[in-house]
């Protein structure tokens, strides 16, 4: 039976979206001879009706390109569109308008790739009746009810780069070197990078740090000959009993707080506490580009076909997820009711403590 499906991107952008991207068209079109709609820039494309029709020759040779082929955007919520009527600037529910708009293309159902944000929107439009499942993705693998989200193994691989990078100067001129990765209030990336890097210390936004006990590490490596350090730090880390460093508002965001600046803070208050020379490196947006990484690939690709035979199976409201080495399926409700932190007591951090880093608890 032919079916048409819909399918949009959300959110910020990561390595692997357009893997996903090509497995659902070459599943859904190549095996079941279904219609596949792509949206532009995410909901935005939803709202505007902004789509094309995706073939499998839109999907050839996209899987080892970054980015998506769709667009993103992770300003445009529907339930809360920005538009602009005689000058003024207002905020209008426009959800149901993207009924009527797929219901007018004879979509039966859409698919849904994003965060937590845009997979909340997806909870919100699948209590409004629209059938919708979805795909994880964020690098920051913060996404609750999801081992892993595809986009955070790459960007872990790039922020383990530079600190393999980092190491080399730091030694060469005895500094502190400090790296402040992404995650927003979750720390797997500064967790996982600093243990693969090497690093002495590593601050996630789950223990918060007491910069006296980072510097103690930092001097006693000192004393033992050891003339530099690499610390890692998360963008949302912050000092007990202080609060995280906000770089700056955007807002017409559904997540308005842009986290940065932590790096600066810890390397000011070390250059007095140790007395040695201090330089910060703010990874940014690299960890979001390029290539992903094969194990991003495979799991993209598995989340996409998983995708189409939760359609085909009629298994609405669901997200695409992997547990342990299988992929199975959550309510889309169950991943977005908490964020998924890095636990305080987990083996991770265990393991961490247990080989001589530093967390400053």
């Amino acid at each position: 039976m032919s079916r048409k499906i819909g399918v949009l991107t959300g959110g910020g952008d990561c390595p692997g979206l357009n893997a996903v991207l090509r497995a659902i068209v070459k599943t859904a079109v190549g095996r079941y001879g279904w219609e596949i709609i792509g949206f532009r820039d995410g909901y935005r494309g939803l709202v505007l009706n902004d789509y094309l029709k995706l073939k499998r020759s839109n999907v050839s040779g996209i899987l080892v390109r970054g980015g998506t082929i769709l667009g993103s955007s992770n300003r445009d919520n529907p339930f809360h569109f920005k538009v602009e009527e005689n000058g003024e600037v207002k905020y209008v529910d426009m959800s149901d308008q993207v009924i009527n708009n797929i219901a007018e293309l004879g979509i039966e159902c859409m698919v849904i790739i994003g965060g937590d944000g845009t997979l909340a929107s997806a909870r919100d439009f699948a209590k409004k009746g629209m059938k919708v499942i979805g795909v994880p993705k964020t690098i920051d693998n913060d996404l609750y009810a999801t081992d892993t989200t595809f986009g955070f193994m790459t960007a872990v691989n790039t922020a383990t780069d530079a600190i393999d990078k980092l190491h080399t100067t730091a030694e060469s001129h005895h500094r502190i070197m400090i790296l402040e990765v992404m995650g927003r209030y979750a720390g797997w990336i500064a967790l996982e990078s600093g243990i693969a890097g090497g690093a002495d210390v590593i601050l996630i936004p789950e223990i918060p740090f007491q910069i006296k006990k980072v510097a103690q590490k930092i001097n006693d490596r000192k004393n033992a000959g050891k003339s530099f350090s690499i610390i890692v730090v998360a963008e949302g880390a912050k000092p007990l009993g202080g609060e995280m460093v906000v770089k700056k508002t955007v807002a017409d965001s559904p997540d308005p707080i842009r986290l940065g600046g932590i790096g600066n803070y810890v390397a000011e208050q070390l250059s007095c506490l140790t007395c040695l020379e201090t330089r910060v490196t703010v990874l940014g947006h690299v960890q979001r580009g390029g290539s992903p990484s094969p194990f991003d690939r495979i799991l993209a690709t598995r989340y996409g076909v998983a995708a189409v035979e939760l359609i085909r199976e009629e298994k609405y409201g669901m997200m695409v997820s992997l547990q342990g080495d299988r992929i199975t399926a959550v309510t889309i409700e169950e991943a977005v009711h908490k964020l998924k932190n890095v636990p305080v007591d987990g083996e991770l951090v265990r393991v961490a403590k247990s080989i001589g880093i530093e967390f400053g608890d």
